[in-house]
Parts: structure tokens; C-alpha cells; sequence
């Protein structure tokens, strides 16, 4: 599985604009929900739960929400570029400005757990990290997000 594969340029928000945590959260599930004919409200929910047992505040201003949905078709991914920095509860409890949810059916744990797995990979390299910080163009943000997985695994 490629993040290209999993993240269409409509589940890109380059310069989401919340003020909270539950709201990002909202904006998320409404844009995934329009991407897989989920209820927003089923999906923010799950969301939600998830973080409830701890957040998925990675550190850096990074974030990846995820949870696993009845009824999915398949791992679904959104990003967010925030226009500025949230508190998200994150493990070194910086603002999250950089966020990639990722959405999986139930009973999927191979699929959700290599997704998770990419996405994080992804995320630590600071490189990259810059790029998506340093654009607003929804089509950059894709490539450098694709692109840029795809020569990390060739590697």
C-alpha cells in the first residue's frame, strides 16, 4: 500500500484554520467523510476515542489521528497543514501544526498498522517535514507527502 493509494488531493486541507483539538477533529471526519460516505459523526467519535487512551501527538507539531471504522471500504488518509499550531496533548507537548489521520476498516490490523507505520516513517524526516510547512499549494503538499514515501521505502 502507497499513500498515494490511500490520500486523493481532496483529503488535503492546506491551511485549516481551528482553534482546538475537538475541532481539527471535526474538520477532519467531515472532510473524511465526504471522501468515504461515512457519517462525520461516526468518524469523529472514533476519533475521539482513540484519543482518550492517549494522544497521537507524535512530538514536532506532528500528529496522527486514527481509528478503525465499520463499514470502511478501505485505509482512507486525510492531511492538515494548520494555519496555526494547536495544543494537541502531544507527547513533548509542543503544538501540532502537521497532521495526518488515517482511517481503516474494522478488522484491517496489517493494513492500519503498516499505514501508521509509513505515515511515521514519513514524518520523522525533517526534510520533508519543512517542505509541507513551507507550502500551500494542496497539490504540492500531495507530491511531497507521495513522492516522498515512495523514495523512503525504496530506500
Amino acid at each position: 500500500m502507497q499513500l498515494a493509494d490511500i490520500l486523493s488531493q481532496d483529503s488535503i486541507m492546506p491551511c485549516a484554520k481551528v482553534a482546538s483539538k475537538r475541532q481539527l477533529l471535526q474538520q477532519l471526519a467531515e472532510r473524511a467523510s465526504a471522501q468515504v460516505g461515512i457519517d462525520a459523526q461516526v468518524i469523529f467519535d472514533t476519533l475521539l476515542s482513540r484519543e482518550q487512551l492517549g494522544s497521537t501527538g507524535l512530538g514536532s507539531g506532528i500528529a496522527i489521528p486514527h481509528g478503525k471504522i465499520k463499514g470502511l471500504p478501505g485505509v482512507t488518509a486525510v492531511f492538515a497543514r494548520l494555519a496555526q499550531p494547536i495544543e494537541f496533548d502531544a507527547v513533548d507537548d509542543q503544538p501540532v501544526d502537521i497532521i495526518v489521520m488515517l482511517l481503516a476498516p474494522e478488522g484491517s490490523g496489517a493494513d492500519h498498522l503498516k499505514a501508521l507505520s509509513k505515515v511515521a516513517r514519513l514524518l520523522r524526516s525533517e526534510g520533508i517535514v519543512d517542505r509541507l510547512r513551507s507550502t500551500k499549494d494542496p497539490a504540492k503538499l500531495r507530491d511531497i507527502l507521495t513522492s516522498s514515501l515512495e523514495t523512503t521505502n525504496a530506500a
